[in-house]
């Protein structure tokens, strides 16, 4: 256990930035997920466009807020960009 006042400030803010970095990443992985389903599930290019957006945006903010390296969340939004790119064409 930390000795110092401020070394037990330090735990417990380390323990709250590790709760809202869990709460952030699950978001992304659960916005990532619903274009994924949208796609597999032939929804409309409106509505996998607009989860797509809205994913697209948490990755950002986390990278934003340095959850992810910025290669990362290009990664990550370029993988998602393909496989809608690729829905959209098949619903043509």
């Amino acid at each position: 256990m930390a000795n110092s006042k401020s070394a037990k400030k330090a735990v417990l803010q380390n323990e709250k930035r590790r709760q809202k970095n869990c709460a952030r990443r699950s978001a992304i992985k659960t916005a990532m997920k619903k274009v994924l389903t949208a796609i597999e599930s032939a929804a409309s290019t409106e509505v996998v466009t607009a989860l797509f957006n809205d994913a697209q945006a948490k990755i950002a903010r986390a990278k934003g807020k340095r959850l992810f390296h910025a290669n990362t969340a290009a990664r990550k939004i370029s993988r998602l960009a393909k496989k809608v790119n690729a829905a959209a064409v098949v619903a043509q």
